[in-house]
């Protein structure tokens, strides 16, 4: 009979927290429909782990030997940044390519919260990790922290995923606090009669691949699977495997990471001070981002006749395309007519650019 009990018997209060846990993300991917494709696999991760004498991981635990093959060797989140990069059209961009600052203003917050990171105690390289999270990308966030800190994946992993399926919570009080109701009604003239030729759109990821690589030869994984998802889409002649990038690659890893990451959140590394600390700073990071973009598009404004949207700046941190449609529904909710939706795009895929070199940047220097 106690052979039946003996996981019972084994259960603690902290295990019994870390369901509660994994059932507040599940709840928030069911009901609240924030990221589903993330937070379910990672609620449902985060029990299969904390279930004590788990089988699924341990040294022959399936979650244990995804972790090791996909997350310890940075496969899955380069698999992830193809994906990714077949999903994207850089046409936005490349017609409004001043939108490219935007994508660099908006990730004041990884340095930010990188340097208060290193003031709470964190050394370097946890502090670097930390900061990633304002990348808000989080294979950018997993691959920082597998290179600087694994001991800190799991928080780190789950404040980055988590945050991305809150943009549309944290950046509308940011930017109502950064704006006037003026700001927000400011019509930007478009400039998409700007036809982009095959041959550009071909030469993009080409180019940004070799000079990101020289400038930082260690992103190249990320900008470099970021950029060849991107070839396979423009180059016109790979249409099933851009739609099996986008579909059944992104599908299955994703689902394949986010459980795994969840399984990496045991009672013994998550219910600590220093991952309360690191969520909050998360949390800072992501609300400096969307300031740093706001306000240097503020500060833009100054100087230019046409003025600029500040909350298209917003639109500059990596979460795509979830920050470019917030900032399109504030600029519906005060002007009906206007529409600003494709320049947010534009500085929303600078910002997908943007977190990468900040990634690749950071990895150069701290190392």
């Amino acid at each position: 009979m106690d052979q039946l009990f003996y996981g019972l018997k084994a259960l603690s209060f902290s295990q019994i927290v870390m369901f509660i846990i994994g059932g507040i993300l599940i709840y928030l991917a069911i009901k609240k429909e924030y990221e589903p494709m993330l937070l379910l696999p990672i609620g449902f991760g985060a029990i299969l782990a904390n279930i004590p004498f788990s089988s699924a991981i341990g040294e022959e635990g399936f979650l244990t030997l995804l972790f090791k093959s996909g997350i310890l060797t940075e496969l899955f989140p380069i698999l992830i940044f193809i994906a990714v990069g077949a999903m994207i059209d850089f046409t936005p961009l490349l017609q409004q390519p001043f939108m490219l600052f935007f994508g660099a203003a908006a990730q004041f917050g990884i340095f930010f919260t990188m340097a208060m990171a290193a003031l709470f105690g964190f050394d370097l390289k946890e502090a670097a990790s930390i900061g990633i999270i304002g990348a808000a990308d989080g294979p950018t966030s997993i691959y920082v922290a597998t290179k600087f800190a694994r001991h800190l994946l799991a928080p780190i992993s789950v404040a980055a995923y988590s945050y991305m399926s809150l943009v549309p919570i944290i950046q509308p009080p940011v930017i109502k606090l950064l704006t006037t109701p003026a700001e927000r009604r400011i019509h930007m003239r478009p400039e998409f009669n700007v036809k982009i030729s095959k041959t550009v759109q071909i030469l993009f990821p080409i180019v940004i691949t070799i000079i990101t690589g020289i400038l930082a030869p260690i992103s190249v994984a990320l900008v470099g699977s970021l950029m060849f998802g991107n070839l396979i889409r423009v180059s016109g002649v790979l249409d099933r495997l851009s739609k099996a990038a986008q579909n059944e690659l992104a599908n299955l890893v994703t689902l394949l990471l986010g459980i795994t990451i969840g399984s990496t959140m045991t009672a013994e590394q998550f219910l600590n001070p220093s991952t309360l600390l690191i969520i909050a700073m998360g949390l800072v990071a992501f609300i400096f981002d969307t300031a740093g973009g706001v306000i240097f598009a503020k500060i833009l404004n100054l100087f230019l006749k046409d003025k600029i949207n500040p909350m298209v700046g917003a639109a500059g941190i990596s979460a795509f395309p979830m920050s470019a449609r917030v900032i399109q529904k504030i600029a519906q909710q005060e002007d009906p007519s206007n529409f600003v939706l494709m320049q947010a795009v534009g500085a929303n895929v600078a910002g997908q650019i943007g977190s990468i070199i900040a990634g690749g940047l950071i990895l150069t220097l701290v190392k």
